[in-house]
């Protein structure tokens, strides 16, 4: 009798199990059927049961990326702050430029796949390690330094957590995150004690708009900080390949020009997913400037300065005729639509600035458009959202996120290129760390320049950083003495930023008459130094980028760039070693004789191109020819004409 029951209950559960396997099997036909794409499995294991949003993000390789609530943030253990110095125009003032900001510090360091800050031996070893390894502890993931992420199987929901303002108000809405794009993937709440909702943008711009879906730059989209406290997202991160793994190794100038030439016709951004008239003229454009004839003399314009001056000529020519951008009118103020024109970020901030007023360049019809303009300024994202001592930019990501879950869900255009044809210029230390992953496909103009912190040649742009003390005139006490009053060979000034500037001090500090190196000193004094140096010392701080490149060239000083892995400004233009001085980090021992072994006659053929290049380091009130405005831009328009494809 009981072996017949054992047997019944087998039969019976047998046939409970056929039965579901049956309804699965039913379900995922559905699915496969109702949902676009097949991603049937991952939308029955969807929160929001299964809803696709129309919006997408692909990456070059056609692969669909993961909406932006299913990107892992860049976070990092910080150094300490540095007190703020002031916006220099005072005479006591410590002139070191990085002392402008409070916040400019250290770098990520990529070392075995997870982010860490503090690779300057002269920060003290106390950092609040606030990592990606709180996120990995959610899900058993690990991090890597991908500057493309492909996601197909994560999920997770963020909900509203209280934020910490500083002195803007902010206001309590979330800024909302688009529902998953195209790629359904399982929602998992990481804190199980909240249970808060998934909240989306579609919702939220629901509720502001009355489903009218749009927002303008004056709907004040919140400016909102995520504390670390706030749920975070979980996913899967694909193994690193070889070729994305940090440099370990340093990169000579000349190694460089050779990756730059390679990238020319290596580099290639994915096809459009969709054709657009637009490609058509950047393929014209491009095909015209390959074929470029010789060029003669031009006015304005030496040709040993130049990697090619005719192909230059004929590019700049043409940006002029045929190029149109369109700015997304999205953003909350003051992380967008602000731009910062005085200290050592004015670079971004005088480019956002002059472009929104041109009237030769900017379109209001998006389809006509070969670039878009995400306008937003790195300092004041770190201004407005960073929470002092918190070590922690997570929430700055996150805010970059969300924006472009509002971009994506209510335009095409960054779906059609995966952002290959959107661009941002950005000059504060983080903006490399902060849009690396997010905004990985589009063309970054970035002060930080650094081949470690993932800078792609032929697609991004390194931007000049320029210090501005005086806005409304920002040429003033432009260039230097003639040679024969330059009686300094070489001079440095600054605060002991990073572990580069102690070694040169230690070295030449008080040393030898001929080397002019001090810690802090005047503005009046720094600039005179300038005025009358031959060679002038640009050492790297916490990063590869300084505003003495720029500050060199603008007091006619020979410009001595110490930095390791360091790509200056206009790289895809410039022929840089036809006006400045690259020496190795290892090197700094024997700068002196280096500088010396310079016979006097290059010497002052250098320090005359850099008299002729100055022009296209210059801002000005109303932008003119080859100046700074139309060299950031024309590096952009480059770079997008060079890797445009076409289906």
């Amino acid at each position: 009798m009981g072996s017949i029951i054992r047997y019944h209950n087998l039969f019976e559960t047998r046939r409970l199990v056929c039965l579901l396997g049956v309804i699965f099997g039913l379900a995922l036909m559905i699915q496969y059927f109702g949902f676009p794409y097949g991603y049937a499995l991952s939308s029955i294991f969807t929160a929001n049961g299964g809803q696709i949003s129309s919006s997408q993000r692909v990456d070059q390789s056609g692969t669909k990326f993961s909406d932006a609530n299913n990107e892992e943030v860049e976070d990092g253990s910080m150094p300490p702050m540095n007190e703020r110095s002031g916006d220099g125009d005072t005479l006591t003032e410590d002139i070191d430029p990085e002392d402008e900001s409070p916040f400019k510090d250290s770098k990520l360091d990529n070392k075995s796949n997870v982010e860490t800050l503090g690779r300057n031996s002269s920060l003290p070893p106390e950092k609040a390690v606030d990592s990606e390894n709180d996120l990995q502890a959610s899900n058993g993931t690990s991090e890597s330094s991908l500057s493309r992420v492909v996601d197909t199987d994560g999920g997770g929901s963020i909900s509203p957590a209280p934020m910490e303002a500083k002195s803007w108000e902010i206001s309590p809405t979330v800024l909302s995150i688009a529902p998953p794009p195209l790629v359904v993937t399982p929602q998992v709440n990481l804190d199980a004690k909240k249970e808060a909702p998934l909240i989306t943008s579609y919702q939220n711009v629901s509720e502001k708009e009355g489903n009218t879906g749009h927002l303008r730059e004056s709907d004040n989209l919140p400016v909102q900080k995520h504390t670390d406290h706030a749920p975070t997202v979980g996913h899967k991160i694909p193994v690193m390949k070889e070729s994305d793994k940090p440099i370990d190794s340093v990169v000579s100038i000349a190694e460089m020009n050779v990756m730059q030439q390679e990238a020319r016709t290596s580099f290639h951004s994915m096809i459009p997913r969709w054709s657009s008239d637009v490609d058509q003229e950047l393929l014209h454009a491009k095909n015209v400037i390959e074929n470029s004839p010789l060029a003669g003399n031009e006015p304005g314009l030496y040709a040993p300065l130049y990697r090619n001056m005719s192909v230059f000529m004929r590019s700049y020519e043409l940006m002029e005729q045929i190029l149109k951008v369109y700015i997304y009118a999205e953003g909350a103020r003051p992380v967008f639509h602000t731009p910062v024109l005085k200290g050592i970020y004015a670079s971004e901030g005088w480019f956002m600035k002059l472009l929104k007023r041109n009237k030769k360049f900017v379109t209001k019809n998006p389809k006509k458009a070969h670039l878009f303009y995400l306008p937003f300024s790195s300092r004041m994202l770190e201004e407005t959202l960073y929470v002092p001592d918190s070590h922690s930019r997570r929430n700055l990501v996150r805010y970059l996120s969300d924006y472009l879950d509002v971009i994506i869900q209510r335009h095409n255009f960054w779906n059609r290129t995966a952002g290959a044809d959107h661009f941002l210029v950005a000059c504060h230390d983080w903006a490399p760390a902060e849009t690396k992953r997010i905004m990985a496909n589009c063309i970054r103009a970035l002060c930080n320049a650094d081949i470690k912190e993932g800078f792609q040649f032929g697609k991004d742009v390194s931007l000049p950083e320029t210090y501005i003390r005086v806005e409304k005139n920002p040429l003033r006490e432009i260039g230097g003495k003639r040679l024969s009053k330059r009686r300094i060979l070489a001079f440095f000034a600054g605060n002991m930023h990073g572990y580069l500037r102690p070694i040169l001090l230690n070295n030449w500090e008080n040393k030898d008459p001929d080397m002019k190196i001090f810690g802090k000193i005047s503005k009046v004094s720094y600039v005179q130094y300038m005025k009358s140096s031959k060679y002038c010392i640009c050492a790297k701080g916490y990063e590869v980028n300084s505003p003495r490149v720029v500050e060199a060239i603008f007091y006619e000083c020979v410009p001595v760039i110490i930095s390791d892995n360091f790509i200056p400004p206009f790289f895809e233009t410039l022929n840089w070693e036809a006006f400045a001085i690259f020496v190795p980090e290892k090197d700094i021992p024997k700068l002196k004789d280096l500088l010396l072994s310079i016979p006097d006659r290059r010497y002052r053929e250098m320090q005359r191109r850099v008299k002729l290049v100055q022009q296209h380091f210059l801002w000005h009130v109303k932008p003119v020819k080859y100046d700074i405005f139309n060299m950031i831009l024309h590096s952009i328009w480059h770079n997008r004409v060079f890797g445009v494809r076409t289906r």
